[in-house]
């Protein structure tokens, strides 16, 4: 696929447009080094100044003060999301309805019928959009979706992941500030709530249970998911300890223990039912959010709309989770049903 014409009007260098200028969106580009072919070309932010300060860092050329005028840069081929999260709906939009390429950071919008309106509008315009769940990409886990598809843990039982990290309680903070999306469900809870929809599916029955912080938003809540197969996924997040952040995937015949960090691991463990171990390195390179990236160009060059390593019908239905886990607990963000 040498040629523009071959890959749909893509560039033989997939150009990225930056659009927000915090930390997750200096990892993103500092990651990038490591894809080949891609490169960030322009960087939008809303704050005057911070188009300027975030490209002189990463040596970025075309800085826009507006998101407006970095979705319809003519030189942009992909669009990245790095707003806070209750932002997400409103600039993957205007992407979208400037006919760009979109990978939106997680928790892909606040929302199940904010998630379905981009997958809807993205849908009618053609384009390609994704989240971006990063772990989903990096080796340890395409190593393990092979373990899972080759049957050799049997029949699946049992998914139990936590995440936590302690952050000082400050109201300023955007963890602790409701109008930002804070808390640790959506924050934290993302990753084992996608972690357990990436095993199991989605889940028919949900229950939790939450303790929240002084500014309204959840300090730490935990929740079953289960589905018809009798199946479970035992998840919790806090926003009140560093914890192990450990996940496991149990089956009847054998069972998986992944190590360190869940979320970034480079090793896990198949463990089997007579406690035979055989451990499985897939060491990743970088920070590991350019493996997302890669993804994106993959499926661009192959004219796909969609990646099927992370489907928006499974974007929609975590979403869908994540709102029946806060009616439960009674979390509500501004603007949003509740």
């Amino acid at each position: 696929m040498g040629d523009m014409g071959d890959m749909g009007g893509i560039s033989a260098t997939i150009r990225w447009g930056i659009l927000g200028a915090g930390d997750i969106a200096s990892a993103f580009c500092g990651d990038l080094v490591h894809a080949p072919g891609h490169s960030v070309v322009a960087v939008g932010a809303r704050v005057p100044g911070a188009s300027d300060a975030f490209a002189d860092r990463w040596g970025i050329e075309r800085r826009h003060g507006s998101y407006v005028d970095l979705v319809e840069d003519p030189d942009v081929d992909v669009v990245y999301v790095a707003t806070p999260h209750p932002f997400h709906h409103d600039v993957a939009m205007l992407a979208i309805e400037a006919g760009k390429a979109v990978l939106v950071e997680k928790p892909f919008t606040m929302d199940a019928t904010q998630a379905r309106a981009l997958v809807t509008a993205s849908r009618a315009r053609g384009t390609f959009l994704m989240e971006a769940m990063w772990t989903r990409f990096l080796p340890s886990f395409v190593a393990i979706r092979e373990v899972i598809a080759s049957g050799r843990l049997g029949e699946l039982v049992l998914v139990t992941a936590e995440l936590g990290q302690w952050f000082p309680h400050d109201v300023e903070h955007r963890l602790f500030n409701g109008e930002l999306g804070g808390g640790a469900l959506l924050d934290l809870g993302i990753y084992p709530v996608s972690f357990a929809s990436m095993v199991l599916g989605s889940p028919t029955r949900i229950t939790a249970v939450s303790d929240p912080t002084t500014t309204g938003v959840d300090a730490q809540t935990s929740m079953i998911l289960s589905d018809d197969a009798g199946r479970h996924a035992v998840i919790t997040t806090t926003l009140r300890a560093t914890t192990p952040s450990l996940a496991l995937i149990s089956g009847t015949e054998a069972r998986i223990e992944i190590e360190g960090n869940f979320y970034n691991a480079s090793a896990f463990s198949i463990i089997g039912r007579d406690g035979s171990v055989e451990r499985v390195a897939a060491p990743r390179v970088g920070h590991g959010l350019w493996y997302e990236a890669a993804e994106v160009g993959r499926c661009l060059r192959a004219g796909l709309t969609e990646s099927p390593v992370m489907p928006l019908m499974e974007s929609i239905s975590i979403m869908e989770t994540l709102d029946e886990v806060r009616r439960h607990i009674g979390l509500t963000y501004p603007g949003l049903a509740r």
